[in-house]
């Protein structure tokens, strides 16, 4: 593996505030049995992915929640990569999940919505990424496009 040269830093509290409005807004589909608001995450979630600038929920974060002192940053060492894969990969499951309810299995479509809530909330509540997690794994294993390993503790 690559030594990596400068510490990089990301600021928790804009993942944290995207994973709230992420667990909102599925619930609230769910509750409103709307796949279209499903579709929306799903887009927002893939967009922010693929261009970090134009995401939404973090786009809030910074631009009204932090201004406005209703968020504190929290800022640590940490890569961003791994939080961008989790997020594409939650987009993705989006996807599969409106696709599943537009062809009708809403059990299984729903099932995907709520593995992606339960997901956010691990990492919301308990600080647990699993797409950081899948991401390191698949480091560890040397697949191409994953170069960066976890952050070493001093």
């Amino acid at each position: 593996m690559t030594e990596q040269k400068a510490t990089r830093m990301v600021d928790q509290s804009a993942l944290k505030v995207n994973q709230a409005f992420i667990i909102t807004l599925l619930i609230a589909a769910f509750l409103l049995d709307s796949w279209l608001l499903v579709t929306f995450v799903s887009l927002v979630m893939l967009l922010g992915t693929a261009v970090p600038r134009l995401a939404l929920f973090q786009g809030i974060y910074k631009g009204i929640l932090r201004p406005a002192n209703l968020v504190k940053a929290h800022v640590v060492p940490d890569n961003p990569e791994p939080h961008r894969f989790a997020q594409g990969f939650g987009g993705v499951v989006l996807a599969v999940a409106v696709a599943t309810l537009l062809l009708g299995q809403a059990f299984a479509g729903w099932a995907l919505v709520w593995v992606v809530m339960t997901l956010a909330g691990l990492n919301l509540f308990l600080g647990f990424c699993f797409g950081c997690f899948l991401y390191y794994q698949l480091n560890r294993l040397n697949v191409p496009g994953f170069e960066r390993s976890p952050l070493r503790q001093s």
